[in-house]
């Protein structure tokens, strides 16, 4: 099984983000280097949905410039689902453009959030295990 590294100050940030925008979906990037990321970047979910997310394409292309500028790559983007478990809807599926990053759910259905990393290339989905570092 494929993995992604990950650190725990982002798991906790990304975890709280999606807490912080209840009742609708929390999005974002996650960036880093060498296959570990290490740093997030929030992004508006302009949709203010609780079902489903697009991000804001200024604050998108702003991400994409300072990833740059910082020597970093996007790794995965993230989102929430604040009532359904941590797996790609259809439309998560259907919009899952690029086959180069993970994508990262985290629900919020239980008391304890779950996170879980994907990757879906031509509608297929495959998990990824996730390994948290310090």
């Amino acid at each position: 099984m494929e993995s992604i590294r990950i650190k725990k100050q982002v798991v906790d940030r990304i975890i709280n983000h999606a807490k912080k925008d209840l009742p609708n979906e929390a999005c974002g990037y996650l960036a880093g280097k060498e296959g570990i990321i290490t740093t997030h970047f929030e992004l508006t979910n302009i949709d203010k949905s609780p079902e489903h997310f697009t991000f804001d394409p200024e604050e998108q292309f702003d991400v994409l410039k300072k990833t740059r500028a910082n020597g970093l790559d996007i790794l995965a983007n993230y989102h929430s689902h604040p009532k359904t478990p941590a797996r790609p809807s259809q439309e998560d599926v259907k919009l899952a453009y690029d086959p180069n990053i993970k994508y990262f759910i985290i629900s919020l259905a239980t008391d304890t959030a779950d996170i879980k990393a994907f990757k879906i290339v031509n509608s297929k989905v495959e998990k990824i295990k996730i390994e948290i570092t310090d």
